[in-house]
């Protein structure tokens, strides 16, 4: 997937990116790049009228959510991942919906069933929970391989089969998904063809004693997230992804971009490295993330910024390696420090 945007001039470190077309919505409102700056930095300080001390989280999650990816949220318990959840589809004015992830949860469950009208004796299809703009998957690593694969077509293709017969599933579709690193007992480990699914997976963390200090008065009366509008629309948050792919990536970049992805794949500490899929992931969240922070090009430190939420769940440890404490995380940094950083103009 190469950026629509046309090619800088040919000389080195003073090309100039070329302006960014609008994008329209449905409502005929155009949403350029300063567009979704401005949407960012409205859905981002709604929520954190209700969530304390995540605007790093917060920022990923937009970023993801414009690239049109899903999210993989795994921390422990009680850290407000179902609460992100929430307020940022309230803030985003979309129509969320939420499973508990059991073992005995069926495919059925999620995507919906066929049932029989007796009054005409005719089978009726009723939607399951999937079909929504923002959907929680909450605990998935808890249901069943057959269950988490039911997802895996809504994630990939934006639609579900359903006794034969194929359901388109309407922009946005977005999935948050949480899962407990630490409680194993009763949970199916997502495979690597599930986990490749997930756009960007990062942790929310434990508070400061003043961000805890701050939620408690946040809810000595009443839950923050009941009380809380929309401050954008659905049809805003679709025009906001199509005006990101305007970003222009600079031939140097995007050299840089596939430098670390192939590293990953001969680097000796890893026996899985980035696919083809996780370069498309970095071109198109380096892209979000430019957007949001108002520029129409993308910089190495674009990249820096969301290498680590989009890569970290794509590579595998080989067995030594993680005798010897590796993490994915410092392989990564490893990477990025023997790779000569490009200098682009702005």
């Amino acid at each position: 997937m190469n950026s629509k945007a046309t090619p800088p001039a040919a000389s080195r470190g003073n090309a100039s990116p070329p302006p960014a077309p609008a994008s329209k919505p449905a409502n005929g409102a155009p949403v350029d790049v300063s567009g979704v700056a401005e949407l960012s930095k409205r859905v981002i300080g709604n929520v954190e009228n209700a969530i304390v001390g995540k605007r790093k989280q917060l920022v990923l999650s937009m970023v993801a959510w414009l690239s049109g990816g899903h999210i993989l949220l795994e921390d422990v318990p009680g850290v407000a991942k179902t609460m992100l959840a929430r307020a940022l589809a309230k803030s985003l004015g979309c129509h969320f919906k939420r499973v508990q992830c059991t073992p005995d949860l069926l495919p059925t469950d999620v995507t919906g069933t066929s049932i029989f009208n007796q009054k005409n004796s005719e089978f009726e299809f009723r939607p399951g929970p999937v079909f929504t703009q923002i959907l929680l998957a909450d605990e998935i690593n808890r249901a069943t391989p057959r269950t988490q694969a039911s997802l895996l077509e809504a994630m990939a293709e934006a639609r579900v089969t359903v006794d034969g017969k194929s359901y388109t599933l309407n922009p946005p579709f977005l999935v948050i998904a949480t899962q407990n690193p630490v409680d194993h007992e009763g949970t199916f480990p997502l495979p690597e063809a599930q986990l490749d699914r997930f756009l960007m997976r990062f942790s929310l963390g434990y508070p400061s004693i003043e961000e805890e200090l701050r939620m408690l008065d946040l809810l000595q009366f009443k839950h923050p997230v009941d009380s809380m509008t929309a401050v954008a629309t659905a049809e805003q948050l679709v025009a906001a992804q199509q005006a990101i792919r305007t970003v222009h990536v600079d031939p140097r970049v995007r050299h840089y971009l596939l430098q670390i992805v192939h590293q990953t794949r001969n680097n000796e500490n890893l026996a899985l490295g980035g696919s083809p899929r996780a370069t498309i992931a970095l071109f198109r969240c380096s892209q979000a993330m430019a957007a949001i922070r108002g520029r129409t090009f993308v910089t190495p430190d674009d990249v820096k910024k969301i290498i680590a939420p989009v890569m970290n769940h794509r590579l595998i440890l080989r067995p030594e390696s993680r005798l010897r404490k590796l993490t994915t995380e410092k392989v990564l940094e490893e990477i990025l420090s023997e790779i000569a950083v490009p200098t682009i103009s702005s």
